[in-house]
């Protein structure tokens, strides 16, 4: 970090940096820019900033984002088929599928994958309530759209396991998605195509 800039604009960038995919050349443009715009964008754009917290939560359902208090838009909507959920690891994957426009049922966001070494096990990752909401729901199809990785298949893995004894049929997401791949930075047209391909994951193991 350049010692000579103003301490205020360091502390934007260092805080910008811990953005994903932003380094701190990145962050000190967007810094920059954020100099050059007008007092009333940074106060409205501190104000939202500051009411993230106290006005978005997570639907008590899918664990997608929602007002807070509320279930999501999606759990909501009559129109979406209840009897099929699609599995995916953050709500960046979900917008993707939802820009496919070749799904019209509902999910469940695990907002991360199993890691051990990390510490997040199934209760992180809401599978009990996935598990509850399957037979809870009658839920006739569970669509693991988890990402094209070591653990993310390991995740499918587990999720197919914890759901055999509930009998409902487990998919997985497959033809046109690249092992390591990543939901959120494929097109729509090989997200749809992954979706209206899959295969029943106990077929695959």
């Amino acid at each position: 970090m350049e010692p000579f800039l103003p301490e205020a604009v360091r502390q934007v960038v260092r805080l910008l940096a811990r953005f994903p995919s932003i380094g701190e050349r990145s962050a000190l443009r967007l810094a920059l820019f954020l100099l050059r715009q007008p007092t009333t964008f940074r106060e409205q754009l501190a104000a939202v900033l500051g009411r993230l917290g106290d006005e978005v939560g997570f639907c008590p359902l899918c664990r997608n984002l929602s007002d807070a208090d509320r279930a999501c838009p999606i759990c909501e909507n009559p129109e979406r088929d209840p009897h099929q959920l699609c599995v995916v690891e953050g709500v960046a994957d979900l917008i993707a599928i939802e820009h496919s426009g070749q799904f019209s049922g509902r999910y469940h966001v695990l907002h991360g994958i199993l890691s051990p070494m990390k510490g997040v096990g199934p209760r992180d990752l809401g599978l009990p309530e996935l598990e509850a909401r399957v037979r809870r729901q009658g839920v006739t199809e569970v669509i693991l759209a988890t990402n094209m990785s070591v653990e993310g298949e390991a995740t499918a893995n587990y999720v197919a396991d914890l759901l055999t004894p509930t009998g409902v049929r487990v998919t997985r997401i497959a033809a046109g998605i690249p092992m390591g791949s990543t939901l959120e930075f494929l097109d729509g047209m090989t997200i749809g195509n992954a979706l209206r391909e899959r295969r029943d994951l106990l077929q695959l193991t």
